[in-house]
């Protein structure tokens, strides 16, 4: 860059997001960039290009930190990489080793003929009931968010760990990988491993198979929603890289995870495809300074998903879609009372979470907000500033113990009491 002048940039809007941020925009200003305007994101002015852009104005130029930039419209103090007004906490998140081997993306099979229908899957497993060694449900994003009971709308076959001699013994479902998959990964050129290596999985995922091996259940979360929400599932099947998976069944965790503190952190810190949230667990997880575990957190985490759970299967919808009518505020509280019992569920739950880090002294001022073009029940915009503030402050804070090589400790400072781990 110029030694002065002015710099303009338009490009899309994950300009601001994830990795493209980090070797982007945060090395500009790590490097004296100040951004002095920006629009985070907005439609392409033609109906021709369904994308969303962002702009950024900005100079190496000393700026008075009395003169006004302007975000999408609005005068303010500073502007973060983020494209957003700055916070009472300068910054970005760091990842906490606390947080590392927890949440993984699912497998990457790479070859849709690995899949199959549930009644192919059924013909195999009554004709060979040792199939189900190598025959799984497979779990999608889109199973998760449009099936009432979260279940798998297809199976797939899994070879993980064998060698193609082990594989032939499973006659029939090598003989459907062999039809199904072979072709497609012989076009692969770029991948000569994939070619050669045909009946398996591109990226099984070890990692998070050792992480989840003995939990009867765990906790997923489609990477692109924009409900941002967890779901409670059993093990023993295939989750695609569609979803998110955390290692861990504790109700307390699901608490955590389905709270609006995790969900404003998500979609901050998150990247997007067009206006849904992409959940990444490398910038949203792994920075997210979870508070410690507590009854009154596993206590609400249970009845949200028992009651939920009810709700949906009872009247046919999916998570999406129960959560399109709970973020709706045309479906008045009085007219739906399940709709009534979600809202008044997941007040209650922002209040547990809260109390677990000591933050008690907040107002939250549930109701009808929008934030990143998106309209929910959750926090109030005074609540939310505040949240995330405070969650990057504690973020930083632990990250700093962290790279000293000590365990962050509990705090107990009046109404900023801030708690560390999950016990």
């Amino acid at each position: 860059m110029q030694a002065k002048g002015t710099l303009g940039l338009i490009a899309t809007n994950t300009v601001a997001q994830g990795d493209t941020r980090e070797v982007g925009l945060d090395v500009m200003v790590t490097n004296g960039f100040t951004i002095t305007r920006a629009i985070q994101s907005r439609s392409w002015p033609a109906s021709s290009a369904n994308l969303e852009y962002a702009a950024v104005w900005g100079t190496v130029e000393t700026v008075p930190e009395d003169l006004p930039r302007v975000a999408d419209g609005a005068d303010v103090r500073r502007i973060s990489t983020l494209l957003e007004p700055v916070g009472r906490v300068a910054g970005l998140p760091s990842r906490l080793a606390e947080n590392a081997g927890i949440s993984f993306i699912g497998s990457i099979v790479n070859g849709v003929g690995f899949t199959m229908p549930p009644e192919v899957a059924s013909e195999m497993l009554a004709e060979d009931d040792a199939a189900n060694r190598v025959i799984f449900p497979y779990l999608t994003g889109e199973d998760t968010n449009s099936r009432p009971d979260a279940s798998a709308s297809r199976y797939v076959v899994d070879f993980t760990g064998m060698s193609q001699a082990e594989a032939m013994h499973w006659r029939r479902p090598f003989a459907w990988v062999e039809e199904h998959v072979r072709p497609h990964r012989s076009t692969l050129t770029n991948k000569p491993k994939q070619q050669e290596e045909w009946w398996l999985y591109e990226r099984p995922g070890p990692a998070m198979r050792r992480a989840i091996a003995g939990l009867p259940e765990v906790l997923v979360i489609a990477r692109v929603s924009k409900t941002v929400m967890p779901l409670r599932v059993p093990t023993g099947q295939v989750v695609s890289e569609a979803c998110v998976v955390f290692a861990t069944d504790a109700y307390g965790d699901q608490a955590v995870l389905s709270s609006s503190l995790h969900q404003l952190w998500a979609i901050t810190y998150g990247s997007g495809m067009r206006n849904d949230p992409r959940y990444t667990p490398s910038d949203v997880f792994e920075t997210f300074p979870r508070p410690r575990s507590a009854e009154a957190l596993e206590q609400i985490g249970r009845l949200l998903d028992e009651k939920r759970r009810k709700v949906m299967i009872r009247r046919d919808l999916g998570l999406t879609k129960l959560y399109n009518l709970m973020n709706d505020p045309a479906v008045a509280s009085e007219a739906d009372s399940d709709v009534a019992r979600m809202r008044a569920i997941h007040t209650e739950l922002d209040r547990a979470v809260l109390a677990a880090y000591g933050w008690s002294d907040l107002s939250l001022g549930h109701g009808f907000h929008e934030y990143r073009k998106i309209v929910r029940w959750t926090v109030g915009p005074d609540a939310r500033t505040e949240i995330l503030d405070r969650l990057l402050e504690e973020n930083q804070r632990r990250a700093a113990l962290e790279s000293t090589g000590r365990r962050p400790e509990r705090r107990s400072d009046a109404a900023h009491e801030s708690a560390t781990l999950f016990d």
